[in-house]
């Protein structure tokens, strides 16, 4: 592995500040961390160290190992899920005294941790900063500290094996175990090395509902301890800080220390979703850069309260997603679509947006008259770059337009280049014409790109985007519901919005009937 040039995250020799960044744990759906670190890089943060756990030790390994955010990206959505199973010997199956954990590690060591570009021994050899990788002791019943320097195949995977899910690991006498019940971020390891300025990216979930059933139960038992352990560290902090107020700072900060907190709104979806085909790593991924934006765009200096609400989430509502790519020719100077569209046929300039539309409340979106959802994705627009990332975007689904016999479907996405803001708005233009009109109608995207934040910014290109049949079967297949709590919920959110859906259309072709 390469280690990249200028190495991710690296803070200059004179840095102003000492910064450390701190990953949590959260299994699989992680890859949200991948999303949040994109976002951070991107903003031109720098870190001398890097302190995770559980989970968030893939994303440090592979850090460490020389990948890019937006290649960590890319290998966590092409991973392979089904590929990251494997069963433990069948007689610890068929004797519950002997059952430890429901699979082995062999699946994660073989397939996953390679796939994910993580080689160990270029994380052992990494300089440009320090990391440190927490696991537990069982033995001794306490949390270790591992540096990257001394990270080692066996206790790696341990700091991974939560209880039950994977089996314990030997090692130099003593068993190990995923750290995450006794402390699932380590900030004051950060402390203790000096940092003056602590970034979180926390990704436990943290509401007020508590689930029943045993997948619920085990999962918010985490939870319990996990933020707990968190605020309790908040309080360790806060007292800290009292004292190097007053003059007494015993690991060096000269001012006190600030943490910011990036969560998600909501709790993540769980494991248990990526595997169903509930959730994606895409969206994940879509998920932590967008948080992360909108953070980077609200927080101040001093940084967030260390108090327990800090972590608190609110409940997400059921809702439904579906992912969408929409491409077609596209130019820069150009600002009506069709002559976009023209241009960009000739010169072979094309631009592609790939989108996941996200509508929570799902009976609030039917009764909205705008029925706004939200969307991020990314754009490929060769003259600007590939695979750019957006920041949190609009849909609004047969909204009213300024003619009465029109809506609209709408697509608007914030996004940067070259440290620059741009605005893409799209929107397909629902009209009964003469002729069968519905299928290009519903699959032709007019858009313009502005410059800004919004679209009262300058047009600087144009184009007309379309969905092709195969496109359109693929949408129509990766509708999922969102948040549904059981599979009979998820059944009747997908034809909830089936129904209002084609309803809609129904108004717009067929208007007579509702007369």
């Amino acid at each position: 592995m390469t280690t990249p040039s200028p190495p991710v995250f690296a803070a200059p020799a004179d840095a102003a500040r000492r910064r450390s960044l701190v990953l949590s744990g959260g299994g699989m759906r992680l890859s949200y961390q991948a999303g949040v670190l994109r976002a951070l890089h991107e903003a031109g943060l720098a870190f001398q160290h890097i302190d995770a756990t559980s989970g968030g030790a893939i994303n440090l390994a592979m850090l460490l190992s020389g990948l890019s955010p937006a290649e960590m990206g890319e290998r966590w959505t092409s991973l392979q899920l089904r590929r990251s199973l494997s069963l433990m010997p069948l007689e610890s199956y068929l004797r519950q005294d002997r059952q430890v954990a429901m699979g082995s590690a062999d699946a994660f060591i073989d397939y996953v941790y390679p796939h994910l570009g993580i080689d160990l021994e270029a994380v052992r050899g990494a300089t440009w900063l320090q990391g440190t990788f927490n696991v537990f002791n069982y033995t001794r019943k306490v949390n270790e500290v591992v540096a990257h320097q001394q990270l080692n195949q066996e206790l790696f995977v341990a700091g991974m094996s939560l209880p039950g899910v994977m089996p314990p690991v030997g090692w130099n006498g003593s068993v190990y175990l995923d750290a995450a019940f006794a402390r699932d971020a380590n900030l004051m390891e950060a402390v203790r090395r000096g940092a003056e300025e602590i970034w979180l990216v926390w990704c436990l979930g943290n509401s007020a509902e508590y689930l029943g059933g045993a997948l619920h139960i085990y999962v918010q038992m985490l939870e319990m301890a996990a933020n707990a352990s968190l605020n309790r560290e908040f309080d360790d902090i806060a007292q800290l800080n009292a004292r190097i107020a007053a003059g007494d700072s015993p690991y060096g900060q000269r001012a006190p220390i600030r943490v910011h907190v990036i969560r998600p709104p909501h709790p993540l979806p769980l494991d248990t979703d990526l595997y169903l085909g509930r959730t994606d790593a895409r969206t994940l991924i879509q998920m932590g850069y967008v948080d992360a934006q909108r953070y980077l765009a609200t927080t101040t200096d001093e940084g967030d309260a260390l108090s327990p609400e800090t972590l608190m989430m609110t409940p997400a509502v059921p809702g439904i997603s579906f992912q969408e790519t929409m491409q077609g020719p596209f130019s820069l100077g150009a600002t009506e679509p069709d002559a976009g569209a023209t241009a960009g046929k000739g010169a072979g300039t094309t631009l592609a947006i790939h989108v996941t539309v996200t509508v929570r409340d799902l009976d609030r979106f039917v009764q909205d008259p705008n029925h706004n959802g939200t969307l991020a994705g990314t754009i490929d627009f060769a003259p600007m770059g590939m695979a750019m990332p957006t920041g949190a975007g609009v849909f609004r689904l047969f909204a009213p337009a300024d003619a009465a016999d029109t809506t609209l479907m709408v697509y608007e996405l914030p996004f940067e280049h070259a440290g620059k803001a741009y605005y893409l708005a799209g929107a397909k233009h629902v009209h009964d014409d003469p002729g069968f009109d519905l299928w290009s109608d519903t699959t032709t995207l007019y858009t313009r790109l502005h410059e800004g934040s919004d679209t009262t910014g300058k047009v600087v290109g144009a184009g007309v985007l379309r969905l092709d049949a195969i496109a359109f079967a693929k949408v129509a297949a990766s509708v999922r519901a969102v948040d549904a709590g059981s599979p009979v919920e998820a059944a009747r959110l997908i034809g909830q919005f089936g129904s209002f859906f084609a309803r809609e259309l129904w108004k717009s072709y067929a208007p007579a009937a509702f007369k």
